[in-house]
């Protein structure tokens, strides 16, 4: 990469991140909170760095009069001074260590779960237009390096600072030339270091991206593997990791790429002032204008003034990554949450149950709409349902019922209340869903039952397991409800999920009930049993139930035919057949099947 290139992308890249997390942010929300077990961390590095200080002035007493005056006494007392000195070092380092890394540490598992909190307070498009695998990414990975804001990072760049600037008072008192001599590449190396990390920076976050991807895709290929491996997609799956990985190696090599050049830049323009300290010092020694010691002296002084500035090339690139990962944290706070407490402000305590769609539109894309209009009325205990061929609308009116989304257009109200104006928690609280996604936890049958009231009695939980004739077939497990299905509930079939699903539904005894194709995965046997579950749970319970097989809806209240994000149909079941329209084709059709 020639330096042309290189500062050009310098400019490209700060250009790109005017959005980065500012560092008086930074200090405000991460460091000033902290700010006793800093201040702590600073004056043990400052104590530190002092007792370091001591070697110099040692080494310039013994040379220039210890010695020369064989003074026995002087030597035991120096001796033990800078004993000391190394004890009062080695304490330090100890307790600085531990002090600040287990408060990085706690931070980090502060910030985490900071940030899953927000997660789960974001609306469900957020989930759909992200991989699981990258969010977790984000949770785990992009604050990790706030460890070097809170840790030794930035402690040891204060208190480095803090030791250079004493050094360089002292070199000044020792010989001002020869100090101004040593500034100029000092000062040249800092320019290119301020200048790489600005270029350094966007590049950590987009490691960060690249790496959330990655992993997102390796979780969904561990997730998918049954699939992968029935059709022999191995080979497809491997090109598609190598490609990921690749993209992050070449991120890594550009970090590298300006890490060497400030490495570089350090060992040849330092190197070179300290090949001039030798020259002018020689010489000033030779026209005795300056003592061995004092030249000694001077040498390690510069050395304490040097390493911290070389050693920022790291702690700067530590704190340059920390800055990225939470550029990429901060981007997710500012999210707006689902639950809004300026809008939601509606806390409902009991409801009654009746919903009702006044002409919602509704579109997940700009210009896209795919819910046209649509006015219905669903009262308290009844049970509505959606029909029709697939992509027409039907989860997504579900999905507006579920306050999961919210219309574009129109509104959706539970007992006369705008439903966009309730705190969701209050109105979750009353809702009960079975999806079509019949997910589990990994863990036990009861685990999974239990999941919407951890409290629940035994009896109530028996209660749900017997509704949902569950029992039919943990009766036959050794371990009965306490059976560990394994992960999504791989370990049982279709069907068995399909009803620790209902079951769970049960226990947490809702007033609004959705059910996505909640017969889906049965088979006849097992249908027949939930049919009647079903039929218990729905009882006094306002129900919408999303159902292909037409079969299973014959008793509801209403059923709406919806095609194109329209109703084009509406009755109940007698009613839709006697008017042969789109409803008796689409039972008819099935019948014949």
């Amino acid at each position: 990469m020639s330096l042309k290139i290189f500062w050009r992308d310098i400019r490209l890249k700060n250009t790109m991140s005017k959005t980065n997390v500012s560092y008086k942010w930074a200090f405000n929300e991460i460091i000033w909170p902290r700010k006793k077990i800093i201040l702590i961390g600073i004056i043990l590095i400052i104590a530190r760095s002092l007792s370091g200080l001591v070697l110099p002035y040692a080494s310039k007493n013994l040379i220039d009069d210890v010695i020369p005056s064989r003074d026995m006494h002087a030597l035991t007392i120096l001796l033990i001074v800078v004993s000391v000195s190394i004890l009062i070092q080695a304490l330090t380092s100890f307790e600085l260590t531990r002090l600040l890394s287990v408060e990085a540490q706690h931070l980090i598992s502060v910030l985490r779960a900071k940030v899953q909190k927000k997660l789960l307070t974001l609306p469900i498009s957020f989930f759909d237009n992200n991989k699981s695998g990258a969010l977790v990414s984000r949770v785990m990975n992009d604050v990790e390096g706030v460890r070097n804001l809170v840790g030794t990072g930035l402690v040891q760049l204060v208190g480095g600072s803090i030791t250079a600037v004493i050094s360089l008072v002292i070199l000044i008192k020792i010989n001002a030339l020869m100090t101004f001599f040593v500034l100029v590449p000092v000062a040249i190396f800092a320019i290119v270091a301020m200048k790489a990390f600005g270029y350094i920076r966007p590049i950590f976050r987009d490691r960060g991206k690249i790496s959330a991807e990655v992993t997102g895709r390796l979780t969904e290929t561990l997730n998918g593997v049954r699939v992968i491996k029935g059709f022999n997609a191995e080979d497809q799956e491997n090109k598609t990791f190598e490609q990921g990985v690749e993209r992050l190696f070449l991120n890594v090599k550009k970090s590298l790429t300006a890490t060497a050049l400030i490495t570089s830049s350090s060992t040849f323009l330092l190197g070179l002032a300290s090949a001039g300290i030798m020259g002018i010092g020689g010489y000033f020694i030779m026209n005795n204008t300056m003592t061995m010691g004092e030249f000694v002296s001077f040498t390690l002084f510069l050395g304490f003034m040097i390493a911290p500035i070389v050693q920022m090339s790291n702690i700067g690139s530590q704190l340059t990554e920390a800055m990225a990962g939470l550029d990429r944290t901060q981007e997710l706070m500012n999210m707006t949450e689902e639950d809004n407490p300026e809008i939601r402000k509606i806390v409902l305590d009991e409801i009654v149950g009746d919903m009702v769609f006044e002409n919602v539109s509704f579109s997940y894309e700009k210009s896209k709409e795919v819910l046209h209009h649509i006015s219905f009325k669903a009262p308290s205990g009844s049970v509505t349902a959606l029909v029709g061929s697939s992509g027409s609308g039907k989860t997504t009116i579900a999905g507006l019922a579920a306050s999961f989304l919210n219309p574009s257009e129109g509104k959706v109200t539970v007992d006369s209340i705008d439903l966009s104006t309730v705190n969701l928690s209050s109105f979750r609280s009353h809702l009960g869903v079975v999806l079509q996604d019949d997910f589990l936890y990994e863990g036990t049958i009861r685990e999974n039952i239990l999941f919407p009231r951890p409290n629940a009695t035994e009896s109530q939980l028996l209660e749900a397991v017997n509704g949902a004739y569950v029992n039919e077939f943990t009766d036959r497990f050794e371990d009965g409800l306490d059976t560990v299905i394994g992960e999504r509930g791989v370990k049982l079939s279709g069907g068995q999920r399909q009803r620790i699903t209902i079951a769970r539904a049960l226990l947490a005894d809702p007033k609004i009930i959705i059910l996505d194709e909640a017969t889906s995965n049965l088979d006849t046997e097992s249908e027949s049993f939930i049919q009647k579950s079903l039929h218990g749970l729905m009882k006094d319970r306002t129900t919408f139930v999303i159902a292909h097989r037409l079969s299973t809806i014959k008793q509801a209240d209403q059923i709406l035919v919806i095609e194109n994000g329209n109703i084009v149909e509406q009755g109940r079941h007698e009613e839709l057949i006697a008017k042969q329209g789109r409803y008796y084709d689409l039972y008819t059709f099935q019948s014949r099947i």
